[in-house]
């Protein structure tokens, strides 16, 4: 009598059996057309409030065109030369310089400290916070129009304090370099509750061992936050820097258009008036579009450059003090 042994199945090797029981993981579409109808919408959104306006600047640059007139002739890169040797720009370009600077490094160490403050465990910390993102989320004209009240020469709430107790009433909107104290001051007010967050989030993540250990080793308050904390923050530094450079750069329009118009007069043209200011009144006041264009084309090179930088130093390790 034969005994015959039953043929055993062969089990399934475990990565077929992983790919039996889950679904296909990287799905993709049946055809080709579909995703482009799901990209349809934002696609001509874009092309018609982005790309399009775009398009006509990079051609409005190289005419000398009049939009009231309605005439244009083309002119190539003239409008650049002539924009670069003017010294109108040249001092339009130092003082948003010097405004894009102050306001970045100050708004920056103001935040910094604030979010260090914020982030001590004391009573009500919760309300401070709050009020101190407050600010951001004004919008730039409204922001704008509460410093133009309290600054007011003649009615506003400093005034009115100043002249209570050392008798003296400055004229803010009038006076070149208070003009211009005065609106680096509401920019870094009004950019503040950014920085704040993204800084209250990146200290609450710093290991509290490490501080403990710095505490251990003898350092001071002072020492263990800019040698041991601060070099744990420099990524989220140098993102804020660049998106507050951005900031400093477009978001002044509105600050400015309502405290100072561009004004007081200094030099040229109008301490106050920084690049974004300059390419309105060119551009709506004046109405010099291929001027205007030619310094939107600048100001879009700028920008490219700004992010190029960042992406390119954004992803470096960050590098610890001695």
């Amino acid at each position: 009598m034969s005994l015959v042994q039953p043929t055993s199945t062969p089990t399934p090797a475990p990565k077929a059996q992983a790919e039996a029981a889950s679904p296909d993981e990287h799905a993709t579409f049946k055809g080709r057309r579909l995703p482009w109808l799901f990209l349809a919408p934002t696609l001509i959104v874009l092309a018609i409030f982005s790309y399009y306006p775009a398009v006509r600047t990079l051609r409005l640059s190289v005419f000398r065109a009049n939009i009231i007139i309605g005439n244009e002739q083309f002119v190539g890169l003239q409008n650049f030369a002539e924009l670069l040797s003017s010294p109108v720009y040249h001092q339009v370009l130092l003082q948003t310089l010097i405004f894009v600077v102050l306001v970045v490094v100050f708004g920056l160490l103001f935040a910094l400290g604030l979010a260090w403050l914020a982030s001590k465990p004391i009573t009500g910390a919760k309300f401070y916070r709050l009020m101190l993102i407050y600010p951001y989320a004004l919008s730039p004209a409204i922001a704008g129009t509460l410093w133009l009240f309290l600054f007011n020469p003649e009615i506003g709430a400093v005034n009115s304090l100043l002249d209570s107790l050392i008798g003296v009433k400055p004229r803010w909107l009038d006076t070149p370099f208070l003009a211009f104290g005065l609106v680096v001051v509401a920019a870094i007010w009004k950019g503040l509750g950014y920085n704040v967050v993204f800084y209250l989030a990146a200290l609450q993540n710093v290991p509290a061992e490490i501080t403990e250990a710095a505490e251990i080793d003898g350092a001071t308050a002072w020492q263990g936050f800019w040698r041991v904390v601060f070099p744990l923050l420099s990524p989220m530094t140098f993102f804020l820097a660049f998106t507050n450079i951005v900031a400093a750069l477009f978001d002044s329009f509105g600050l400015v258009n309502i405290l100072t118009r561009g004004g007081p007069v200094y030099g040229e043209t109008g301490i106050t008036t920084f690049l974004i200011y300059q390419l309105y009144e060119d551009g709506f006041r004046n109405f010099k579009t291929g001027a205007a264009a030619s310094q939107a084309v600048l100001m879009l090179l700028l920008v490219i450059c700004i992010i190029v930088l960042q992406f390119r130093y954004g992803n470096r390790k960050v590098h610890y003090g001695a």
